[in-house]
């Protein structure tokens, strides 16, 4: 199974909460009204979170699937 890590650009959401209804395990709308990828890091202008199942792969391509701005990304990691 390869590793995975989501990428959000939460600074172009524009608050639809389709990825939050789609995986509320991982996604949530912040007080702002802006989706939130719970445990992310902040990376410069995104957030990234690692996730290691193809279950958590899967969910989170449907979020990014159904997201209207696409600032959703699902990437494989290259493992060293």
């Amino acid at each position: 199974m390869a590793k995975h890590t989501i990428v959000h650009y939460k600074d172009q959401c524009i608050s639809c909460g389709a990825c939050a209804a789609i995986a509320p395990e991982f996604w949530t709308m912040d007080e702002e009204g802006l989706a939130d990828l719970k445990g992310s890091t902040k990376k410069e202008d995104h957030f990234e979170l690692e996730i290691n199942t193809e279950e958590a792969r899967a969910i989170n391509q449907e979020a990014a699937d159904v997201c209207p701005v696409n600032i959703i990304h699902i990437k494989e990691r290259k493992e060293k």
